[in-house]
């Protein structure tokens, strides 16, 4: 498999290119330059596969020969080793819960993923990998917790102050050893665009080997379709496949999901859900695309403008708007409609939701009132717990923590403060 760079001005590269190298020279994302089609009778038999056996087929043909079979084996067996339910909300509605991993979160898969697959590369190699990445939430622990301890990686994680939640925080401050977090006093798009323009930079291009741990590297992104898989092993309803309501921000998960849907997973629909970082809702609806400014939410991990992602879908349909809105509804979901669903749900059906699956929750009822034929699925991407406030005052009673939460209250965050400034980012990086 050989991918190449949606701005067409680059060299195809290998698998293992595209991870060490994250972007293309021509700054664009990698693209896979094929989306295999699975085996009609393998999707039929899908539930007979363990999980380990049904990510190795899946990650083998993106791979390609860059890594070994065996070493493959291993490390999807590493990566996807705890449990993803499909749980049953109401009647109509299940949530496949993703956040049982070590950091809580979605993002473990691609990170844990991404990180065995650079330690895998980094063998025998004399310079040091560095792994910039900005954050909104979740990414920063899942890439901390990833990579922590890998030999031949540092790992930089930008993150907006203020604006994630007191765990989150922690999960990416507390790591010590090869894991730096810098507290940058702005936006998440302020972070990323530090990022991507560090990435653009001459002279740290010369001086360093970065690599971006975000769902722009193809290492990152395309684990994430793991989910969907999972979800259809476990999907027992007969009379039709799921509506899948992904909560969207920087826009790899359901990207990933696409690229599952394309590969011949049967998913009938799939549903955007932003909160009020509505950029593709409103480019679904009018076929206009516009970025805008982030805006603060309780939903903090989808506070994105403009998602990095969504190039890739555009891809995928070749810009053909109609086929897009076709396949994907988005829908746009305010702070009090998100509390409004969190106590609704818990009072209904007793399931606590996050915030992000709030957003997702309420997208889907809204979609399944004008399908009333369908059931859908939810991405719950985040535990509870990293939203103790919110859900808190919300559900009207204490959350338990979880052990995996328990032992980071205790621990010292250390963090660089640092000015939405790219000139301090690239000073930084190259006196370290």
């Amino acid at each position: 498999m050989n991918y190449y760079s949606l701005n067409k001005q680059a060299a195809d590269v290998s698998f293992k290119e595209a991870t060490i190298f994250g972007q293309a020279p021509d700054k664009g994302l990698y693209f896979p330059r094929t989306i295999p089609v699975l085996d009609q009778q393998f999707i039929h038999q899908i539930q007979s596969y363990s999980k380990q056996e049904l990510a190795f087929r899946i990650m083998l043909p993106y791979v390609g020969n860059t890594i070994t079979e065996e070493a493959l084996y291993e490390i999807v067996a590493e990566t996807i080793d705890f449990d993803f339910p499909l749980v049953p909300i109401n009647t109509n509605i299940y949530s496949l819960e993703l956040f049982h991993g070590p950091t809580l979160a979605f993002k473990d898969v691609g990170a844990r993923f991404m990180s065995r697959c650079l330690g895998y590369f980094s063998i025998g190699q004399s310079s040091k990998i560095t792994v910039l990445v900005a954050t909104s939430g979740d990414t920063g622990g899942a890439v901390a917790n990833g990579f922590l301890g890998v030999e031949g990686v540092d790992v930089v994680i930008l993150y907006p102050s203020g604006k994630v939640s007191p765990v989150q925080e922690l999960q990416l401050t507390t790591c010590g050893q090869n894991i730096t977090a810098l507290e940058i006093a702005g936006t998440f798009d302020d972070c990323q665009a530090m990022v991507k323009q560090a990435f653009m930079d001459a002279d740290l291009i010369k001086h360093m080997q970065l690599t971006s741990a975000n769902s722009i590297n193809v290492a990152r992104w395309l684990p994430q379709q793991l989910y969907y898989f999972f979800a259809l092993q476990q999907w027992n309803e007969k009379k039709s496949f799921p509506v899948i309501a992904v909560p969207s921000g920087n826009f790899g998960n359901i990207c990933a999901g696409l690229v599952a849907y394309l590969s011949g997973l049967p998913i009938t629909h799939f549903i955007a859900a932003c909160n009020i970082n509505d950029t593709v809702p409103n480019y679904l609806r009018t076929g206009t695309y516009q970025a805008k400014n982030a805006m603060a939410t309780i939903s903090n991990a989808m506070d994105v403008g403009s998602p990095s992602n969504f190039v890739r879908i555009l891809e995928m349909f070749k810009n053909n708007h109609t086929q897009i809105s076709q396949i994907i509804s988005g829908y746009s979901i305010t702070d009090l409609e998100t509390i409004s669903t969190i106590s609704q749900v818990f009072n209904t059906s007793k399931y606590i939701l996050d915030p992000h699956g709030a957003v997702a929750y309420n997208a889907l009822e809204q979609y399944l009132s004008n399908h009333q034929n369908q059931k859908g699925i939810i991405l719950e991407t985040a535990h509870p717990i990293k939203f103790p406030e919110t859900l808190e005052s919300s559900i009207g009673q204490l959350l338990d923590i979880p052990d995996s939460a328990k032992n980071l209250f205790g621990k010292e965050k250390h963090s660089v403060l640092m000015n939405a400034d790219f000139d301090e980012l690239k000073n930084y990086l190259l006196s370290r």
